[in-house]
Formats: C-alpha cells, structure tokens, sequence
C-alpha cells in the first residue's frame, strides 16, 4: 500500500511517518518506480510507535526496543518491552490511586472541620 493509505490507517501524517522512517524506526520500504509500498507489518509497527509516544516513551526507547532480524521484527523484544511498561503504568496508577485518596480525605477533613490543619494527607500526595 501506497503512503496515503499507510496514513488513513494510522492516523500519522505522511511526514511523521517520513520522519519515523528516517529515525529508522522502520525499514525502509520497497519502492515501485517512485513510490514508496509499504506491508501490513509496517503499519502495525507505526501503529505501536504511535501508541506508545501517547504513553510518553521516547522515540530514543522505541529505537532500542524495535530491532530487526534477518529483516523481521524482533516481537518478542517487543513484547517484554510492552510487559515493562504496564507494570511502570501500573505504579503509576496506584500512586495516583493513593493520592486521590489523600485528598478524598482530607475533603472528608474540610466537611467536618472547616479546616485542613487536621490533614497530614495532603502532604503525602506525589
């Protein structure tokens, strides 16, 4: 598929998908005459590239996690890259879990005391 279709299915612009192709980020495609042809593979991998920035992993990261071999995806890299970051978000999670907590208590402070200089939990938030 042509670099507008590649687009439609991933939402990127053509030169952010340029842009990743030129940080090597993904190989680059094969060409018919002037065109570049890109296979399903590159579009999940602009897809996954696309996700994870909204996570905030850097393109630097990404670079080291997306390697190939013998001109296929390591998927396997990939996947323990996945796995890492869910349990990073994961932590993440429960530190804002815990901080809506401090401050649902120390709402339940100012409802009964028309004060906080009975909360120590604020401090506590992260």
């Amino acid at each position: 598929m042509y670099i507008g279709e590649v687009s439609k299915k991933t939402s990127l612009s053509i030169k952010a998908i340029r842009f990743y192709e030129a940080k090597g980020l993904i190989n680059p495609p094969k060409r018919l005459g002037r065109y570049r042809v890109y296979q399903a593979a590159d579009v999940d991998l602009l897809i996954l590239i696309k996700q994870a920035k909204q996570l905030g992993v850097s393109l630097s990261q990404l670079k080291g996690v997306i390697v190939y071999q013998d001109g296929k995806l390591d998927w396997l890299r990939i996947k323990l890259f996945l796995a890492e970051l869910r349990v990073q978000l994961q932590a993440k999670i429960a530190d804002l879990t815990a901080n809506i907590a401090n401050i649902d208590e120390c709402c339940r402070q100012i409802d009964t005391d028309h004060s906080l200089s009975d909360c120590s939990t604020l401090a506590n938030c992260r």
